[in-house]
């Protein structure tokens, strides 16, 4: 007997809407595929009319960019959902958090505009917290990172060890102030461009220890602050559901937001996702 499709595999998607959530607590062991299998879950608990694509093995049509690696904390994943029946990004939003478990947080849902959310995500913002290490030799660390134009660095991956530069990614790595109600703890703050290969955090750490000795008494705590649009006046990154909502606002009172005017090269032609 043949596998029957969803219903609502069979019917058009009306309205595609972005998603930022974060990864806290203990869930950010949940790799990405975990996270993939509870958002589904949380998807039909809510009831949301989710579109599917069509074929012998319809799957619902949700896109995920940029996922952070297991283990890390982030207050910024991004994912796409297409639906068959237009539905509040709030209420969404509010029903998606409750089916979800605490520590997989529901931030915001706003309507797709046009152009791909993927070609926004250029750059990351990352915490890396070394307990152990004094924030002195962790910025002369620093220091001896920025100064070298090339650092070599090896992680494994599913074909085998690969080596990388881990240098060139990275577009800016300071110091931060340390907390005053923690142990002695280095906090860095780093800003990386996203591309081929993928420099993470963690090479980032191990091109320091490369360079430098840092006392590092216990794991390094990861955590992603934003990834976006890189504005490289500041060196900041910038919102990538900010173009969104303008489209959103623009749609209701007939007149261009800022972000519109002033669009990245290639939103234009970029594709929807389905």
């Amino acid at each position: 007997m043949p596998v029957q499709a969803p219903p609502s595999s069979q019917l058009p998607a009306v309205q595609k809407l972005r998603i930022r959530f974060a990864k806290r607590g203990r869930l950010r062991f949940t790799s990405h595929r975990d996270f993939q299998r509870a958002f589904e879950r949380a998807v039909r608990r809510a009831e949301l009319p989710v579109a599917f694509s069509h074929g012998f093995s319809p799957h619902p049509k949700i896109s995920y960019a940029g996922a952070a690696p297991t283990g890390a904390a982030s207050e910024a994943e991004y994912l796409e959902i297409s639906l068959t029946q237009e539905r509040v990004p709030e209420e969404v939003r509010v029903a998606l958090d409750e089916a979800l478990p605490p520590g997989l947080d529901v931030l915001e849902v706003v309507v797709a505009g046009p152009g791909a959310l993927a070609d926004r995500l250029e750059v990351s913002e990352w915490l890396i917290a070394l307990p152990g290490v004094d924030p002195e030799p962790a910025a002369a660390a620093v220091e001896a990172f920025l100064a070298r134009t090339e650092i070599m660095v090896e992680r494994m991956t599913k074909r085998g060890i690969r080596s990388f530069d881990c240098r060139d990614a990275v577009l800016r790595l300071t110091v931060a102030s340390e907390p005053a109600s923690v142990e002695t703890c280095a906090i860095l703050q780093v800003v990386l461009r996203l591309g081929t290969p993928a420099v993470r955090p963690d090479d980032v750490l191990a091109g320091l220890l490369e360079v430098a000795t840092l006392p590092v008494t216990g794991p390094a705590l990861l955590t992603r602050l934003a990834q976006g649009p890189h504005l490289a006046a500041t060196g900041t990154v910038d919102d990538p559901l900010a173009r969104d909502r303008d489209a959103n606002q623009a749609t209701a009172t007939g007149q261009a937001g800022p972000h519109q005017t002033h669009t990245a090269e290639g939103d234009a032609a970029a594709p929807s996702v389905p």
